[in-house]
């Protein structure tokens, strides 16, 4: 009798257990692509909590030496503490400008400090390229001083430089006046920023009727104009749905359940 010859299901399983011993040969660079991706992700990772840290420690740093190089070379040098110390001492100038500034609102908070700044307000009126300048910069700042966090309201959606092309804005205050009268409607003051830095911009007089109000915070705003849209705010739910109509509102009661909260 004849040996019987191996079946070709044999072969077949031969043929798959070196299949399967070459894909376990090659489980190695499986795990290098693994391995890749996951060193990418932590470095990703790295960038997104290391270069905010790292340009706010910057920029802090470039402010506090700036103030320092300018007012530290204004104190005489046997009261400047860099000149008596053997090292430099780091925001000795912000430190000293803070005092300055504090006691100067001291002296025109009293009678005496106030005579001494009406006189010499009379002195400036009188230069008129000055005059013009310290007028400006002085109704800025008293307004920023007295509106505080309030100096932008809301953020604002309306149709700009045409029709079908949207912008986001901020609400300063609603207009009336001379303005409002030459316009016959009810106006609203937007300060239109700029991208990437929101320090200039436009200042815009839009009809309230096609101002659509956000329920977006402004600081919500902010971020999505520095980032040119790529830092979307939270979705918040229709006013129509939770009953409040009024971003104001909305806003008035969050702060409400904070003051209840912290009692």
């Amino acid at each position: 009798m004849s040996e019987d010859k191996p079946e070709p299901a044999n072969q077949d399983a031969d043929v798959k257990t070196d299949v399967t011993s070459d894909a376990g040969g090659a489980l190695q660079p499986r795990a290098d692509k693994r391995l890749g991706a996951r060193l990418k992700r932590y470095f990703l990772t790295g960038l997104v909590v290391g270069v905010p840290i790292s340009a706010t420690i910057y920029l802090a740093w470039s402010f506090v030496a700036f103030i320092d190089r300018n007012i530290l070379p204004l104190i005489p040098d046997r009261l400047n503490p860099d000149a008596l110390l053997p090292y430099n001492i780091p925001g000795l100038g912000v430190i000293i400008l803070v005092v300055g500034i504090t006691f100067l609102g001291f002296l025109a908070a009293n009678l005496f400090g106030n005579a001494l700044l009406v006189l010499g307000e009379r002195i400036v009126s009188r230069m008129p390229v000055v005059r013009t300048i310290y007028t400006g910069i002085k109704q800025i700042m008293q307004t920023v001083v007295a509106q505080g966090d309030n100096t932008f309201k809301e953020v604002c959606l309306f149709e700009y430089p045409r029709k079908g092309i949207y912008a986001i804005g901020f609400v300063t205050s609603r207009i009336g006046g001379e303005i409002r009268r030459a316009a016959g409607k009810e106006l609203i003051s937007v300060f239109v920023p700029t991208t990437p830095n929101p320090t200039s911009g436009f200042l815009l007089f839009v009809d309230r009727a096609e101002a659509h109000i956000l329920e977006m915070s402004v600081e919500d705003g902010a971020k999505l104009v520095i980032s040119a849209g790529l830092v979307m705010p939270k979705d918040v739910p229709d006013p129509a749905e939770t009953g409040v109509s009024d971003s104001r509102a909305r806003r008035f009661l969050k702060r409400a359940e904070k003051a209840v909260g912290a009692r």
